[in-house]
């Protein structure tokens, strides 16, 4: 081989431009060239790196290569974690073989791999790249998992696994990317953005184990644009206007048009897949969630936020009371026809006094309890006595008896106690800081995902956000007595 064949060969920026072959979106076998996005990741690539992005930005594309390339050149070994095993495999055949197989033949003759029909390449210098949907065991160099948000959405089992077990694999001064759209305000993904955008906002100097954080917005991208045929809706002109007025996002009409067309297809879809600033992409909620489209509307009108004081209107409390397990109570204030939702509780591991001395440190002037049905049950080493009862009778806190009246709310079935809980939504304000978790908990409470079916079941996963969510559907229920019609207007400040 010449020397200035030798020489770029060594440079690999140039390596990853010059040497490996993809099919674009039409099919078309096209030589890898990194895009502005994907130069702005591999320039700024941190040991750990975490990718908020727009849709079919080309992120895994890249890091197949970039990985591929390691292994080849630098004997580094390597994995890629995909959320599905068809997507794992399609992955290794469409990204890592296709462009293995398509190396000039020099290349591949000096540094052959074999094993590559079990989603593994593996070469003779001791380089190697897997692919699959977890990794454990082992040390990595460059780690790569694709659509994180999803897994940890539809997955959470394996997402801890991800997190406990590949993660470890890599040591510190290597190198993890985790890239997604967004899907839900919980979650590994989630954490690790918030945290990431905080500190990056901050100035803070990031630490070789911190998350850099990286997002790639729709609009920066040049490809996204439509030549303007029909007219904008009033509500996208408003969106636009309010991106340039608050944050200085100049959207064109090219732009305008395309996001319009895209939007008739994703609907309520759009902003996760193509969202246009960080906090935009988590607040869609994950699919399968069941209030979904409830909190699209409350988004979309303010209702999420700071919420007008009302200090002299009664709060009522809504309680689900886990035995040995998390309680979790909100806190409503009734505003004429509307329901403001001022804060939120929950915990585990403690007594039924805990939970009142909770109150009583809140400081506000309540109104109605309400607890399910279950409140009835006699309580485990209390003479025989129900948790009403109980609270009934107080406790002795700060020196002084409190106690706590509780209503019952009627038993009825989970699937109408939900249909309630989307009714009351439209009536409902949240203040965004007191009850952030609870929110969470209300966007991420979704259907159990079948994954032999590859389907959502028709019944609820039990996770973290359940508590709150049966508190709240409690609440629904206790309130929804009476029917009434309303919608979601923008809250008046």
């Amino acid at each position: 081989m010449k020397p200035e064949h030798l020489k770029l060969l060594r440079d690999k920026r140039w390596r990853l431009n010059n040497l490996y072959f993809i099919t674009d979106k039409q099919g078309k076998k096209v030589r890898f060239r990194m895009t502005d996005e994907q130069i702005e990741y591999f320039d700024g690539m941190h040991t750990r790196n975490i990718i908020l992005k727009a849709r079919q930005l080309g992120f895994t594309t890249e890091c197949c290569i970039i990985q591929l390339d390691a292994a080849l050149f630098e004997s580094a070994k390597c994995a890629l974690i995909a959320h599905t095993l068809n997507d794992a495999k399609r992955l290794f055949r469409e990204k890592v073989k296709y462009a293995y197989d398509n190396l000039p033949s020099e290349i591949r003759a000096a540094n052959p791999a074999h094993n590559d029909a079990a989603g593994e390449l593996v070469f003779s210098k001791g380089g190697s790249i897997y692919v699959s949907t977890s990794f454990r065991g082992g040390t990595l160099r460059y780690l790569h998992v694709s659509e994180f948000g999803k897994i940890c959405a539809k997955f959470p089992h394996k997402a801890r696994e991800i997190v406990t077990g590949a993660f470890e694999a890599v040591a510190t001064d290597c190198f993890v990317t985790i890239e997604s759209t967004a899907e839900g305000r919980a979650g590994y993904f989630f954490d690790y953005s918030q945290t990431a955008e905080k500190q990056a906002s901050s100035g803070a100097p990031i630490g070789p184990l911190d998350w850099k954080f990286f997002f790639f917005a729709w609009w920066k991208n040049a490809q996204y644009a439509l030549e303007p045929l029909a007219a904008i809706p009033q509500r996208l002109l408003d969106y636009f206007a309010e991106l340039k007025a608050k944050h200085g996002i100049n959207i064109s009409a090219a732009q305008a048009a395309w996001y319009a067309a895209k939007e008739k297809s994703l609907g309520d879809d759009m902003k996760r897949e193509y969202p246009s600033l960080p906090a935009e992409a988590f607040q869609q909620s994950i699919e399968g969630a069941y209030y979904a489209k409830q909190f699209a509307k409350l988004y979309a009108n303010q209702r999420v936020g700071v919420i007008p004081s009302n200090d002299h209107l009664p709060v009522h409390t809504f309680w689900d009371i886990g035995v040995g397990d998390s309680t979790a109570i909100w806190f409503v204030r009734t505003v004429g026809e509307e329901y403001h939702i001022i804060d939120f509780y929950e915990n585990s591991g403690e007594g039924l006094r805990h939970y009142m001395k909770t109150l009583k440190d809140r400081g506000y002037t309540y109104g109605e309890h309400w607890g399910p049905h279950d409140i009835d049950n006699r309580e485990f080493g209390s003479d025989g006595k129900t948790r009403r009862e109980l609270a009934r009778e107080g406790y002795e806190i700060d020196g002084n008896k409190y106690s706590i009246k509780f209503s019952v709310v009627p038993k009825l079935g989970i699937d109408e106690g939900i249909e309630q809980a989307r009714e009351i939504l439209a009536r409902c304000a949240f203040d965004d800081s007191k009850c952030e978790k609870g929110v969470s908990a209300l966007e991420n409470y979704r259907k159990e995902w079948d994954d032999k079916r590859g389907c959502w079941k028709d019944k609820p996963l039990h996770d973290w956000s359940s508590h709150a969510a049966d508190a709240f559907r409690y609440f629904a229920v206790a309130k929804g007595r009476r029917k009434r019609t309303a919608t979601s207007e923008p809250l008046r400040m």
